[in-house]
């Protein structure tokens, strides 16, 4: 079977800033995503690393940074140290970030291409959609907690 292409979109309130500075900010990153520790200076070639344990077990996840325009998508490789594949080329995906504002509504579009089959794909829509949902609702809570956002 041809390996796929998975593609999924999550709705934030909040303005494409707030969001992209929830996918690229380490601090935030960490609040959201297991408590992972992300390394990058966001340039295009630049590596990539995602740090932390998982279940009493450390991890390295990695990539390289392939393209950026800053507020409005990055892709980057990715592998991960707990895929049970081999740290070499071929055992890579590309994922990439894109961000569509409109009416102060922001639409993540996530994508990542080697997803080996329907069950694979199932199962990284649900990480992603969990992962980003705990960043909308960070974001959210934070947006309506704001002084600017509280209606006298």
């Amino acid at each position: 079977m041809k390996d796929q292409t998975l593609t999924t979109t999550i709705d934030f309130n909040a303005p494409a800033t707030e969001v992209w500075k929830g996918l690229t900010d380490p601090a935030i990153v960490k609040q959201y995503f297991f408590g992972t520790d992300l390394v990058t200076d966001w340039k295009e070639g630049s590596p990539i690393y995602w740090r932390g344990e998982w279940e009493g077990k450390m991890y390295e996840d990695k990539g390289v940074i392939t393209s950026i325009e800053p507020l409005k998508h990055v892709t980057y490789t990715y592998w991960s140290s707990m895929s049970g594949t081999e740290d070499k080329p071929e055992n890579y995906h590309n994922v990439s970030y894109n961000l569509e504002e409109a009416n102060g509504i922001t639409t993540l579009t996530i994508t990542q291409d080697g997803v080996k089959d329907q069950a694979q794909k199932e199962h990284s829509e649900e990480n992603w959609q969990g992962v980003m949902g705990g960043l909308k609702k960070l974001l959210e809570q934070h947006r309506s907690a704001s002084p600017e956002n509280k209606q006298a």
